[in-house]
């Protein structure tokens, strides 16, 4: 199995989406995989996030949040949980550099992290697969499933 088939099987299992590690190395088989699924992939960059509103701003850019996001934990659950403006089959969002707003702000990433939690699990019901994949150092998050090596 390749790497991109891989992918495409796990990303479009909605028993299996959540809040996971994103992988080290090359990026490309994970995102053609997920593409293949019929995900939308998006990346948010959270390098200059130093607080909440940084990081929600940054979250609401990069997704495309409507105007009326109102830059909190339940504008930001509501707009997870309505992707009406980005209709896919289902839906991965990588969150680059997240040591330093975790560094600056812990409380509030850990509320980030249970948020995209709360979302994956309730578009699980729809039979969604609704990933968040975290570019960190740090235990608590789950590990995404690797990519069988041939043997």
């Amino acid at each position: 199995m390749s790497a991109v088939d891989h992918y495409h099987a796990l990303f479009a299992d909605a028993g299996r989406a959540g809040v996971h590690h994103l992988p080290h190395g090359d990026l490309e088989p994970l995102i053609a995989g997920a593409e293949a699924a019929g995900c939308l992939v998006q990346r948010v960059d959270l390098a200059q996030a130093r607080n909440k509103d940084e990081m929600l701003d940054a979250i609401g850019k990069a997704l495309g949040f409507p105007e009326w996001f109102g830059h909190n934990w339940d504008a930001l659950n509501d707009c997870l949980l309505d992707m009406g403006w980005r209709p896919a089959e289902g839906y991965v969002t990588l969150l680059d550099h997240c040591d330093g707003i975790h560094g600056h702000a812990e409380a509030d990433f850990v509320m980030l992290m249970q948020t995209f939690q709360s979302a994956a699990d309730e578009w699980r019901e729809d039979g969604v697969p609704f990933w968040c994949l975290v570019d960190m150092h740090a235990d608590g998050i789950a590990w995404l499933p690797t990519v069988p090596q041939p043997g």
